[in-house]
Formats: structure tokens, C-alpha cells, sequence
């Protein structure tokens, strides 16, 4: 197929009467040598590796992923999509489409129905406008994945792979270092795109732990502690944890900072995970 081939793509569309939808966010690949780039990205010379995708659009990325990969299951949400699929995808058997939304998908049975004592991974070309919620989700599925390969926006992209106390640095970027190792593999022009979208895409690989790099007690206070660090940017640690939370005064949260060697003014900004780890079994909220 010639799926990166412009007029190849603008001709199937056309076949099927649909274009891409800005209320899904879909922005088609049309750069062979992109596309191959993020194939290869998950698992190169694996090629027993099942491969979860998420809006495969009009199947892309995904004949890349089929003829790299043992499996390939796409979850699509665009209904007038599916038809598509079908056609663009008719030479491949390992792979099939589901319909259905990323953010309600059940993964935990999907990969016991589809990939039986196979090692999965997610290779997407996320929509923007769901990129950190999905991110989490997949995340948060424990033990499910090998690692996620995204393109997101490179701003998004910046914030994941952002160092403490630099201005990219968020909540989000601490809470998804407690679940994998993320790296920055190349950035993608909107010009690989159609419609070119109006930002610069990256291309992300996040490699999930076996075992989180950092121990606590319990996991869903320091998620409390990540996001109240970051509810009020510029305050003091303590300032934005005390407005958390009606268990602790501002002044008992300073003392326990202080106790535990931080300054009684510390921000949360210039706090790593390991940081974050060791304030949340003092600090509960």
C-alpha cells in the first residue's frame, strides 16, 4: 500500500467519503520514513511482541506495526473509520480493529482476550487534545505493558521528560516517573502531517518499571502530595499542601518538611520523586 503516498491517501478518503475530524483530533501521517521511525520504535527485531494502537486513523502506522509485529490490535472511536480499516488493512490477518474509546477501554481483558502469554506494547499517534489522560491510563494499568511509544505534542512532550526545579516541571512529570523511564526518541514537523497540525510533534518511548523506582508506603497519598505540590505554582510546598488538606495546619506541614531536612519554605518544583516519596509517609493528607 501507499498509505504515506499524499495522493494515495487523499484518494481513499475520497473513496469512502470522509476526511480527517477535528473533533477527534486527527491529524494523518503521510511520511514513510516517520511512520517506519515510530514502528520500530516499541520493539525492534521483536517481532513476537503484541502491539496495542490507539486511533490508527486509516491504518497508517498500523500496516508498519503488522508487518514488524506477531499482532496488532487497534482501538478506533471514529465510527465511519471502521469501513476503512477494513479496506486498507484487507492484506493483513494479525491484525484486527476494535471500536471503541481508549479512555474506556478495558486493557486488562483485552490483553487476556487478544494477546495470551505474549509481552504488548502501545504504539500511537495520540490525539492532542486526550494526550495526558490517556498517558495515565496506560500507565496506570500496571504490569500490562512493556512500554508506551506516543506522538504528542513536543510541548507535552517536554514537560514529561522535564528535571526539577525547571519551568517545564509539573505534577504530571513526577507522577509518570513513578511508572516509567521516558525518553524523547525524535520530533516530528507538521509537515508530515495531513492537515498539517500547529504545533511540532515528539515522538516518546516510556519503558514501565517492573517495580516503581521509589517505595511508600502508600501510593495514592503520594499521588495527593504530587498534585497538591503543583496546585499553587510559585507558593511554598507547605502553602499548597495546607490547601489540600483539613488534617494539617501550614505550620504542623513546615515542621514535618523540617524534620525531614527540607527548608520550612521549600518549593514543589525543585522536588524529585524520591523527594515526593519520602514527604508522603510524613505527610498524609
Amino acid at each position: 500500500m501507499k498509505l504515506t503516498d499524499i495522493s494515495y491517501a487523499r484518494a481513499v478518503m475520497e473513496k469512502h467519503g470522509i476526511a480527517p475530524q477535528k473533533r477527534f483530533g486527527q491529524n494523518f501521517l503521510i511520511s514513510d520514513n516517520v511512520v517506519s521511525r515510530i514502528a520500530d520504535t516499541p520493539g525492534a527485531g521483536d517481532s513476537e511482541l503484541g502491539i496495542i494502537e490507539i486511533g490508527p486513523g486509516i491504518g497508517t502506522l498500523t500496516e508498519k506495526l503488522a508487518v514488524r509485529y506477531k499482532k496488532v490490535v487497534c482501538i478506533e472511536i471514529d465510527t465511519s473509520l471502521i469501513p476503512v480499516l477494513a479496506d486498507t488493512l484487507s492484506d493483513f490477518d494479525n491484525v484486527k480493529v476494535i471500536e471503541g474509546d481508549a479512555m474506556k477501554t478495558d486493557f486488562a481483558t483485552l490483553v487476556a482476550e487478544e494477546f495470551p502469554g505474549m509481552c504488548v506494547a502501545v504504539c500511537a499517534n495520540l490525539p492532542y487534545y486526550i494526550t495526558s489522560p490517556v498517558i495515565m491510563r496506560l500507565l496506570e494499568t500496571e504490569g500490562l505493558f512493556s512500554s508506551v511509544t506516543v506522538m504528542i505534542e513536543k510541548e507535552v512532550a517536554d514537560r514529561l521528560c522535564a528535571a526539577p526545579n525547571t519551568a517545564d516541571y509539573g505534577a504530571i512529570t513526577a507522577a509518570c516517573a513513578y511508572y516509567a523511564r521516558i525518553e524523547k526518541c525524535f520530533t516530528v514537523s507538521p509537515a508530515n502531517f495531513i492537515p498539517p497540525p500547529k504545533v511540532t510533534s515528539t515522538v516518546i518511548r516510556m519503558d514501565i518499571y517492573g517495580t516503581p523506582p521509589v517505595v511508600c508506603e502508600d501510593k495514592e497519598n503520594l499521588f495527593r502530595v504530587i498534585r497538591g505540590a503543583f496546585a499553587k505554582r510559585r507558593k511554598t510546598l507547605a502553602n499548597s499542601l495546607s490547601g489540600e488538606t483539613s488534617k494539617l495546619t501550614k505550620a504542623e506541614i513546615e515542621a514535618a518538611l523540617v524534620s525531614l531536612g527540607y527548608r520550612a519554605d521549600v518549593r514543589g518544583e525543585t522536588l524529585g520523586l524520591e523527594d515526593f516519596a519520602r514527604i508522603s509517609d510524613t505527610i498524609v493528607l
